[in-house]
């Protein structure tokens, strides 16, 4: 097992990265002074994986909730089903939430933790490689809105982190895919020996070579770590993370949440944002060319779907990076170094979305 750091004082926590952690008690044993936990996962998960965590917490009262599976659970009406089978098991302030599972999950319990009783402690048990690298980490949650992804919620940060890199085991291939979106998110907005590494190793991610993904997951996390220490509410340089988010979000939304996962949709973002940025004069076709290179042979979308422009810059116009009144896009001033920046006219933003369409 290695363990990194957020540091952000008495908020400060760990990030747990190794193999068979899930069932490990003293992981959780510092957390339970309460003498409750509640543990929030999905039904594909909860078959697999919630014995090992039930298990963990023995001794403590828990609750076990099974929501649905898919990014459409971010929803009122699923939290407010958490909330009912919280307030059923009479859970206080002093119950350990346990988000056990993927983004979803974990976006959803985070939320519900932060404004249970007006917030509860909770740890992030992360499930898959895109939860692992980068959504477990941080302290976002959300629930998603017809409107815009994750425009409903709350910073409230964990308590520690327990990614067990043996979940990415039963991970399906589409999945995993999705999840190695955001690795190279991390490493085109902030490491271009990240980004050589990934050119480099690509094949042996997808083919699940344990000391791959280990050193994947410890780089994003050690990156984000950085991130959010910095800036913690996203007043500055995190936003850089939300590289290819602002075309991506708007493809989720358009689509119907659910028909691209979240990876799927941030992969062709990434692509518009790289074109973006070649259209501010900022990078060449050689840059654009490694970015959707490097995403095309993840096994990731490098065009976007048949969208007309119009309706995905409508979209867009809601995004929260937005600055009064204007939108605002992460491009690329050179592999490994994002900003942020005005995209410039709407024709520009448009002939990224066309050029990243063909």
């Amino acid at each position: 097992m290695e363990t990194l750091g957020v540091a952000l004082g008495e908020r400060s926590y760990p990030i747990h990265i190794g193999a068979g952690l899930l069932g490990r008690a003293e992981l959780y044993r510092p957390y339970l002074g309460g003498g409750s936990a509640a543990i929030v996962t999905n039904e594909v998960v909860a078959p697999l994986y919630l014995p090992q965590v039930r298990e963990a917490l023995k001794g403590a009262r828990v609750t076990e909730i099974v929501v649905s599976d898919g990014e459409q659970t971010k929803s009122w009406e699923v939290l407010e089903s958490v909330f009912d089978a919280l307030l059923a098991a009479r859970c206080g302030r002093d119950t350990l939430l346990v988000a056990l599972g993927g983004g979803v999950v974990g976006d959803l319990a985070g939320f519900a933790a932060a404004v249970y009783q007006r917030g509860i402690p909770f740890l992030q048990v992360p499930t898959t490689l895109l939860a692992q690298v980068d959504s477990s980490v941080g302290g976002k949650t959300a629930i998603n809105h017809a409107r815009g992804k994750n425009m409903i919620g709350a910073f409230h940060q964990p308590l520690a982190v327990i990614s067990d890199v043996a979940t990415l085991d039963t991970l399906p291939d589409r999945e995993l895919r999705a999840g190695l979106a955001e690795v190279v998110k991390h490493a085109l907005a902030l490491d271009l020996a990240f980004v050589e590494w990934l050119e480099a190793n690509i094949p042996k991610l997808l083919h699940r070579d344990r000391e791959a993904l280990m050193y994947g997951i410890r780089r994003c996390c050690e990156l984000k770590a950085r991130i959010v220490a910095a800036d913690e509410r996203e007043a500055g340089v995190r936003a850089l993370l939300n590289f290819g988010h602002t075309f991506g979000h708007a493809i989720e939304a358009a689509m119907g949440y659910g028909a691209w996962l979240h990876g799927e949709a941030i992969a062709a973002g990434m692509v518009m944002a790289a074109q973006l940025s070649k259209n501010l004069g900022l990078i060449g076709d050689s840059e654009v060319s490694r970015v959707s290179g490097l995403l095309g042979r993840a096994g990731l979308p490098t065009r976007g779907p048949a969208l007309a422009p119009e309706r995905l810059m409508e979209l867009m116009a809601g995004d929260k990076k937005a600055a009064r009144g204007k939108l605002r896009f992460v491009v690329l001033e050179a592999l490994g170094q994002a900003a942020l920046c005005g995209g410039g006219d709407d024709a520009r933003v448009r002939q990224a979305i066309v050029a990243a369409a063909q």
